[in-house]
């Protein structure tokens, strides 16, 4: 598991123990290291602010519930409350139809043009840009799943395998046959800026 400021797999355990012994700030230092990445990965399959609020909310509800049947031994935390999230939010998405959103929303990046960019290299990037939300929306499920974990959580293979309830090579494939999609659809328009944004994470 990863852990920005100082917050190490042992200090998170610590701060699981404490939350499991009636300690309610424990419990808001967790919703705050884990939050802003929960909601992203959840706005990154619905497509959709309101529904990522949503179940980004009832996952950490159902979490807290369930803090004590939490396992550190199998799972990292993060790992866990994904799982939980991915599942709620594949209730939500067999439901819905996606709408177009800016590629920047997705992987929580900012694809910023270069400073003086000219007006004819401003088409070609916003073009770019269409051809990649295009592409994406243009995923399955599952291979969306895979992508977002992978290169928008920055997981490993195991870890989306964990999440998203298969065995690793399935993982592996997953994530390789949607970029491949990704890559065959955005031939030969935004393919360098694809392989710029996956680059990047």
């Amino acid at each position: 598991m990863t852990c920005s400021r100082g917050q190490t797999p042992a200090k998170i355990d610590m701060t699981i123990a404490r939350a499991l012994h009636g300690d309610q700030s424990a419990y808001s230092a967790l919703y705050d290291h884990f939050a802003a990445g929960l909601y992203r990965l959840c706005y990154s399959l619905l497509m959709n602010a309101q529904d990522a609020e949503d179940i980004m909310q009832e996952s950490f509800l159902y979490a807290f519930k369930n803090l004590h049947r939490y396992d550190s031994q199998k799972s990292a935390l993060r790992t866990w409350l994904y799982t939980i999230a991915v599942s709620r939010c594949r209730n939500t998405y067999r439901r819905k139809r996606f709408p177009t959103v800016d590629i920047s929303q997705w992987f929580g990046a900012e694809l910023k043009a270069p400073p003086a960019e000219a007006p004819e290299a401003a088409v070609i990037r916003r073009d770019a840009n269409e051809s990649i939300m295009r592409a994406l929306g243009e995923l399955s499920p599952r291979l969306r799943e895979a992508i977002v974990l992978r290169y928008g959580q920055g997981m490993t293979y195991r870890e989306i395998s964990e999440v998203v309830g298969c065995p690793q090579k399935t993982a592996e494939s997953r994530v390789r046959l949607g970029h491949q999609r990704l890559r065959k659809s955005l031939q030969p328009v935004g393919l360098g800026l694809l392989e710029e944004l996956l680059r990047a994470h």
